[in-house]
């Protein structure tokens, strides 16, 4: 966590280091968060820290209760499924419209990298590993060419690091394997639409299955925040 004393007025700097104690739940489900308690907790200036919380209310990653109190969003079973299925409507089709065109030498750099940090030993590095899937899953959707369709994705990988979090903490492990990942980079280099949809979407239920085999049971997830 940033010093105290180290006031920080770099926007985007101030927004990874919000997102990562989101993820980490250092800044937990449905915890105050205000001007000050980011400055406080993270050195963040009180002008950077306004427009970040603006920021991420518009991404649902803050809600705004009333005028005067701003919450962390909750992390409840149905934003979950929410989130999985809006993966599996989004990411197929815009992995099909990428194709060949990924650059798949950074492709496999990332898959191996992943698998170099399993398992997972502490926090640090599984919020490093998360880093490294966001941006694997990104590098597939960029090539896409749709601007506001990444801009899409890049809020969703953002919340699936949050319920990604749940299964590496409790598995020490990853929803899916660097096989899986290198069966849809050969079916990708085939450039054959259909059959990287099906791939694509194939990696996201099997990943959404066993999250919430691994972490859910009761039907009280749905409107209790889920803390680890």
């Amino acid at each position: 966590m940033t010093k105290k004393n180290i006031q920080i007025n770099d926007p985007e700097a101030a927004y990874e280091i919000i997102m990562d104690a989101i993820v980490t739940q250092k800044l937990t489900p449905r915890q105050k968060v205000s001007e000050s308690i980011l400055k406080d907790m993270f050195g963040i200036s009180r002008t950077v820290s306004r427009n970040l919380i603006e920021r991420l209310i518009a991404q649902q990653f803050l809600v705004s209760l009333s005028p005067r109190v701003t919450q962390v969003a909750p992390l409840t079973l149905l934003e979950i499924k929410q989130n999985f299925t809006l993966r599996k409507i989004f990411l197929p089709e815009m992995v099909s419209l990428a194709g060949a065109k990924v650059d798949f030498a950074k492709l496999d750099r990332l898959n191996e990298k992943i698998q170099t940090m399993l398992p997972i030993t502490d926090d640090h590095s599984a919020l490093e590993m998360l880093k490294v899937n966001k941006e694997l899953n990104l590098a597939f959707c960029y090539p896409s060419g749709y601007p506001l369709l990444c801009d899409w994705a890049r809020q969703l990988e953002d919340t699936a690091m949050r319920i990604y979090w749940l299964y590496v903490k409790t598995k020490k492990s990853f929803p899916y394997s660097s096989e899986q990942q290198k069966i849809l980079f050969n079916v990708m280099k085939q450039d054959e639409p259909k059959k990287i949809h099906e791939a694509t979407l194939d990696i996201i239920l099997q990943s959404e299955e066993r999250i919430l085999t691994a972490i859910f049971s009761h039907e009280q997830f749905y409107t209790q925040d889920l803390l680890i």
